[in-house]
């Protein structure tokens, strides 16, 4: 296992999925540094505004795996929270969020300059595109393999938004799928 990611329930800056349970954060850290084994804050909610990056909880989050003897990161979506990681907090790497909903192969290709990119699940079988991808490139991508959605949603972007909301406690449109073979997902109220 080279990593395992998730965010506590209570994180602002949380997105892709609506998380629940707990877990003491540093618990949770001292066995994945137990075994080597790289934690990722999932930080990908698409709608933070600047005032959300004083919270003090993901921060908390940020110094504590920061601080850790493994490499440890954060999934983001946000341009604002990149740049505000980058700044803040030079010691975890980042990768670019599948909630970004990457269907462009060369859209894929810019967010190589991340640590890592975890395109949308319908370019997991691009296969000529990418076998255009250098090594370095390849060895940055990674794939979602248990999407929720069937292959063929268009709205998953909606999804990831009603999660980003959710987690902001904002109110708005739930999304359902309602597509043939669509999984139970993302549904909350």
């Amino acid at each position: 296992i080279g990593s395992i990611y998730g965010a506590p329930s209570d994180c602002l800056w949380g997105g892709g999925r609506v998380e629940d349970g707990e877990c003491n954060p540093q618990e949770a850290l001292a066995l994945l540094e137990e075994y080597g084994i790289s934690a990722r804050l999932t930080f990908s909610n698409s709608l933070l505004e600047e005032k959300h990056l004083a919270d003090a909880r993901c921060n908390a989050l940020c110094t504590l795996f920061e601080k850790s003897g493994v490499p440890n990161g954060v999934i983001v979506h946000s341009e604002l929270l990149t740049a505000y990681l980058r700044k803040n907090y030079p010691g975890l790497y980042l990768v670019s969020s599948t909630t970004k909903v990457l269907t462009d192969f060369e859209q894929l290709r810019a967010e190589t300059e991340f640590r890592y990119v975890v395109p949308d699940f319908r370019l997991n079988k691009a296969f000529a595109q990418l076998n255009t991808l250098t090594d370095a490139q390849k060895d940055k991508t990674e794939f979602l393999c248990n999407e929720c959605c069937w292959f063929g949603c268009k709205d998953r972007k909606k999804c990831y938004e009603a999660v980003s909301r959710k987690n902001l406690g904002l109110d708005g449109m739930e999304h359902h799928c309602t597509a043939p073979g669509a999984q139970n997902g993302y549904r909350f109220s």
